[in-house]
């Protein structure tokens, strides 16, 4: 007979959003249990943090834990982003932005950072289930029930009081409750390893800096390169598949192929692969495709997805972990009131703020594609108000209205991008 267990929440996945979720509770005093597939650590990809992560991660009580293990960790300390195309090359400081708030944070190991997340969790008092995988969801009650089988082969059923989903691209509720809705990004593919990169005082890159290479001749092509303290760094390239099709790519998804594709690709690209001329690829290349997701809801009355469950949109600007964090800090406060018997209306109070930070990444996402916005990045006629305001973007601080090129950013990255082509004075797009 299966036995049936109870808690206040449930959370699925120990990553970002939901080892801050479940330390936001537990600071609450609130019973929580978290069910991760997985055993930490274990790779992944979103090292390069945004600034505005570090104030959902110090709401949590999460942040000194950080702070104490850099150096042990090799996290790498990041004040802003590079940009390279061809000859042209940009910089940000995201200490010189428009918002306030933090302008540095780290470069880190997933496998580290989320292991000390979720560590840190467990000891507010999080009850963590490694290797424990759900297999039935039934949100139809009013308390949540999620059947749950061990690696053992055992299985039992829980039942909480809320449910939350951070299972990433594990996207564990959407799939069940066909929550899954098509996203009309493009299918794209990252090629991506850890590699040694063996730069040593170039004054070309800045390790405090994430660098951003656009491909010289497709540029819906790009390259990201993450270093860390220690030498070593995180490199992959995104494209569409005709850009693969180009290298002859043939969907081999072996370490191998990956890794004989990643170098064909950086031979192209003189000023990165003169940059790279020492580095040893001495790790598994991975590929990820098709990870733009999006979901019908966010949210229902026993239940709300955080995160990459919800919504996926592009590596470029780095957006996950902030994204991750900022649904549970918007989320967790709205819990506490269903725990106490309370109505929320899931729509107003929590979808519509985190998609509204959201739609500031999309813009300018699709921009930088459509080329728009990296025609703004590497202008060199850029007013110094308007430097401010993309920085605070490329910060993570997406959600800071105030910032007036957040105000329908579409069309207002349209006006800059013309502005800054044709060398026209920006004052009128400083205006709210």
């Amino acid at each position: 007979m299966i036995t049936r267990q109870q808690t206040d929440v449930l959370i699925i996945g120990a990553g970002p959003s939901g080892s801050s979720a479940a330390a936001l509770l537990r600071k609450k005093g609130h019973q929580v249990v978290i069910l991760e597939r997985q055993h930490f650590p274990r790779f992944s990809i979103g090292e390069s943090l945004l600034p505005q992560s570090m104030v959902f991660l110090e709401e949590a009580g999460l942040l000194d834990v950080i702070r104490e293990h850099v150096d042990e960790c090799a996290f790498q300390y990041k004040n802003g982003a590079s940009f390279l195309r061809g000859k042209q090359r940009s910089f940000y400081d995201f200490r010189e932005k428009f918002s306030e708030g933090p302008g540095t944070t780290w470069q880190v190991r997933r496998a580290s950072f989320d292991q000390l997340l979720a560590n840190q969790a467990q000891a507010y008092g999080t009850d963590i289930r490694y290797g424990h995988e759900v297999i039935a969801v039934d949100v139809d009650a009013e308390q949540p029930v999620l059947t749950v089988r061990d690696e053992a082969g055992t299985e039992y059923q829980i039942q909480g009081k809320f449910l939350l989903d951070a299972s990433g691209f594990g996207r564990i509720l959407p799939k069940f409750l066909d929550l899954e809705s098509p996203s009309d990004f493009p299918v794209r593919r990252a090629v991506f390893t850890h590699i040694e990169d063996g730069i040593l005082d170039d004054p070309a890159f800045d390790r405090e800096k994430i660098l951003i290479a656009v491909h010289e001749k497709d540029h819906r092509a790009w390259y990201w390169l993450i270093p860390f303290a220690d030498g070593r760094a995180s490199f992959g390239v995104v494209a569409e598949q005709d850009f693969f099709d180009h290298y002859g790519y043939t969907g081999d998804t072996s370490s191998d192929a990956l890794e004989q594709l990643f170098k064909a690709i950086l031979q192209g690209e003189p000023a990165l692969s003169h940059l790279l001329r020492n580095a040893q690829f001495d790790t598994p290349v991975r590929t990820l495709v098709g990870y733009s997701a999006n979901v019908k809801h966010l949210a229902d009355k026993n239940y709300a997805l955080l995160g990459n469950a919800g919504e996926f949109l592009d590596p470029v600007f780095s957006s996950g972990v902030t994204i991750a964090l900022k649904s549970s800090s918007l989320a967790v406060p709205l819990v506490e009131r269903v725990l106490q018997g309370q109505h929320v209306d899931w729509a107003t109070a929590y979808e519509q703020p985190l998609r509204e930070g959201i739609q500031v990444f999309r813009a300018y996402v699709e921009s930088w594609y459509s080329g728009e916005f990296q025609d703004v990045v590497f202008s060199q006629n850029q007013h110094v108000e308007l430097r401010e305001m993309v920085s605070s973007l490329l910060a993570g601080y997406a959600w800071d209205m105030n910032n007036p090129i957040h105000k329908n950013a579409k069309r207002r990255l349209k006006m800059i991008a013309e502005y800054c082509r044709e060398g026209l004075s920006q004052e009128p797009l400083l205006r709210g």
